[in-house]
Parts: C-alpha cells; sequence; structure tokens
C-alpha cells in the first residue's frame, strides 16, 4: 500500500502551522498525556504498539483539545456557546467553557444515558433534551443558536477543532518521532484530520491508517463512493457517526491511506484487553486502533504503530458485560445445558462432576415445566467457571462419558 504524502499544490483548511499554533494556545490548560509502549499488545498483535493515553485527560478524552482551541479564539464579547452532542465533545465544550467565564448550552437527545447528563451539568453547562436523536438535538440547537445569539461549536467540521484535535499527534511524534504509521479512530472525522495534518508533515513518510465500526462506515462511504448502511447499536457509540464532515472528508481523501472497518466483536476484545493488559478503562471508540491491529494482522506486522486511547467515558454496567463476554468467547465461563432425569440425587451426581474437574459453579437453573422433554424429564443449566478453553473442554469430556447430553451456551 503506497504512502500518501501531503499535496503541493491543493491548499488544505488546516495546516501544520494551524495545529503548532493551537498547542501554544491551550498551553498547559490540557493534560500532556503520556505515549507509551505496549510490550504484551507488541506481542500479541506483531506491531510495535504505542499507545497514547488521551483517556487520562481531565473529562477523560481527546475533545478537549479542539474545543478549548475554538473557545479562545471567540470575540471577547461572545453571550455563550452552544453544542449538540451525547458525549465527549459535551463534556469538553462545558468544563473549558466554564473555567473561561463563558456560559455554555448542550442539547442532548432524550434518550441520553443520565450519567453523561449528570457529568456534563456538573462541568458547568445547561443542558436542553430534544427529540430522540442526535439529528432532532443538533436541529435545536441550530435553532437556539439563532434565537439567542449564541456560537455553535461544532464537534469536528470545523478548522479550530481539527487543529486542536491535531496537537494529539504533536505530542506523540515528540515522544516517538520514528513512528511508522498511525492508526486512528474516525467518527465525523475531526482528530484524524488533524493528526494526519501532522503525520504528513513528518521529515519521514508515515503511513494513516483510519478505523470505522462496520457498523458506522460513513466515512468509508464517503471517501470510496460505496453505499453500505450506517446504523445498529455499536460499543463505539463515540464513532457511530451517519455524516462525517465535509472540511474532514476533504483532509481524509487527500492525507488518509486507508480506512479499515472493525467488527462489534474485535471492539469487545480491544476494550477487555485494554483493561487486563494495560489496566485503563477505554470506551469503544477509544479501543478501535487496537480492534484493527487485531482485525488485520498482517498490514501492521513489523511496523512501529501509535494509537490513540481518544477515550475513557464508558457506562460502568457495559464494561461488565464486555468483560463478562470475553470471559464466555475465552471459556473461562461457560453456560452448559444439561439433560437430566427426574429423580432423586440427579443433580448431585451431576455437580459431583463439576467437583471433579475442579470447576467452580456459579449459578444453577433447573427447568422442568418449559421443556420440550417428557414429564419425567428435565433440564438444568449450570453457569461455572474454569481456568481456560482447554479445562472447559475436559468438562464436557467428562460430563458426556458419564452418559449425560450435553450442550454450550454460544456467543455471537
Amino acid at each position: 500500500m503506497a504512502t500518501k504524502s501531503a499535496p503541493a499544490t491543493t491548499a488544505l483548511p488546516v495546516t501544520l502551522a494551524d495545529v503548532e499554533a493551537a498547542r501554544a494556545r491551550i498551553g498547559d490548560a490540557v493534560v500532556r498525556t503520556p505515549t507509551l509502549i505496549s510490550r504484551t499488545l507488541s506481542d500479541l498483535t506483531g506491531a510495535t504498539v504505542y499507545l497514547k493515553f488521551e483517556n487520562l485527560q481531565f473529562t477523560a478524552a481527546y475533545k478537549e483539545r479542539g474545543a478549548l482551541n475554538t473557545l479562545l479564539q471567540l470575540p471577547a464579547d461572545t453571550s455563550g456557546v452552544i453544542a449538540a452532542s451525547a458525549g465527549n465533545h459535551a463534556q469538553g465544550l462545558a468544563y473549558h467553557a466554564t473555567r473561561l467565564g463563558i456560559p455554555s448550552t448542550i442539547v442532548m437527545p432524550k434518550n441520553t444515558p443520565i450519567v453523561k447528563i449528570t457529568q456534563t451539568e456538573g462541568h458547568g453547562a445547561t443542558v436542553i433534551l430534544e427529540g430522540e436523536t442526535f439529528d432532532v438535538a443538533y436541529a435545536h440547537a441550530r435553532k437556539l443558536e439563532a434565537e439567542q445569539g449564541l456560537t455553535f461549536v461544532h464537534p469536528f467540521d470545523d478548522a479550530r477543532i481539527i487543529a486542536g484535535q491535531g496537537t494529539t499527534a504533536l505530542e506523540m511524534f515528540e515522544d516517538v518521532p520514528d513512528l511508522d504509521m498511525l492508526v486512528i479512530p474516525i467518527g465525523g472525522g475531526g482528530l484524524i484530520s488533524g493528526c494526519a495534518t501532522v503525520a504528513k508533515a513528518q521529515p519521514r513518510p508515515v503511513q494513516v491508517i483510519g478505523v470505522e465500526a462496520e457498523l458506522y462506515p460513513s466515512m468509508y462511504n464517503r471517501i470510496n463512493h460505496t453505499e453500505m448502511p450506517c446504523g445498529g447499536d455499536t460499543l463505539a457509540e463515540g464513532i457511530a457517526v451517519k455524516e462525517p464532515g465535509g472540511i474532514t472528508a476533504k483532509i481524509v481523501e487527500a492525507l488518509v491511506d486507508d480506512i479499515v472497518l472493525v467488527s462489534e466483536r474485535r471492539l469487545e476484545e480491544a476494550v477487555s484487553l485494554f483493561l487486563q493488559i494495560e489496566k485503563t478503562v477505554v470506551e469503544g471508540a477509544g479501543a478501535a486502533g487496537l480492534a484493527a491491529l487485531l482485525s488485520e494482522p498482517e498490514r501492521f506486522k513489523g511496523k512501529k504503530v501509535g494509537t490513540i486511547l481518544c477515550g475513557g467515558n464508558i457506562d460502568t454496567r457495559l464494561l461488565a458485560n464486555v468483560l463478562l463476554r470475553d470471559l464466555a468467547r475465552s471459556g473461562r465461563l461457560a453456560r452448559l445445558r444439561i439433560q437430566l432425569k427426574d429423580q432423586p440425587g440427579a443433580l448431585y451426581n451431576v455437580a459431583r462432576i463439576f467437583h471433579e474437574m475442579g470447576v467452580n459453579i456459579i449459578e444453577v437453573y433447573h427447568q422442568r415445566v418449559f421443556t420440550t422433554l417428557p414429564a419425567k424429564g428435565l433440564i438444568t443449566e449450570i453457569e461455572c467457571e474454569t481456568r481456560d478453553r482447554k479445562h472447559l473442554d475436559r468438562l464436557i469430556v467428562a460430563l458426556r462419558r458419564a452418559q449425560y447430553e450435553v450442550s454450550q451456551a454460544e456467543l455471537a
């Protein structure tokens, strides 16, 4: 795959000078997060993997950079700012607007999780709930902008936002000048546009690979002139954007070498690996770069790759589900469906096999009525904990040797 270089003649909306000016402007008002090698993930993927920990920002996401860069360029008489967002842009804008003494209003869909509403309000914003979708919330925000004389701050399609987000890559190349490749999540395209601007200005060739969830290939469609559907419940809601920006699409088309689409399963695996290996909480969008490395290892093998943990705002219950599903896929948790005879000692005899095999029983579901078995038959479902997949396989073999019919509940 050839590496694109910065166009020599066509002027792009954001330049390296813009990004450097943004870095000077925002100064130390954002955290200069570390870029650290992950030796375990490097061994796992075959690449040399460097992680930029943007989940360590105060609001746990890189969005602060672009929001602050924009706020600092507003006229002194700005009466207030407004945005439509149910995620990290809302919190980054609210936090820095309040810090600078600028009133902020955030319009969110009515179905926004309460934790995001309270976090945004906690940063000093006035939150307005409008509509069931982002599009309705966005339209209402633009209406209030006109009615109340507020300044609308777009989450990605603004040169000031893009330049601010690009400061992430400036820091990465200062820490690791010889990176071969950046692997960057794409939602609306603000982060990758800023980072690609920096990458293509480096004195050595750097490939820039974008990552989108398979369910939301909006930028992929725009660049490749395809019409894959966009929609569905993705773990990476931070990059679940149906329409990318016009400014960002222009930059991505000029500077980004390729876009990888990743499955929900890979996103779940990546979130789980970050917690297990790096001991860090990353939301689905923030794990997209690692998901790409896991999906297409040959593309990245032997390369020095930098990726950004762009956010750490994930619902705790969702995180628990992701971790449990990962344990189930690895064989460490399982639900076995076992057919028994309805007679004294039947359950005891099964439990004894679990004991002999050193398997911990977590839950037992005993079903006599709602089953297709004869009246004297019953089904028991046992959730259990094993050491690994081989241990689980040995348990199933032992149960079948004892003449039990056994099946396992599988995950998608």
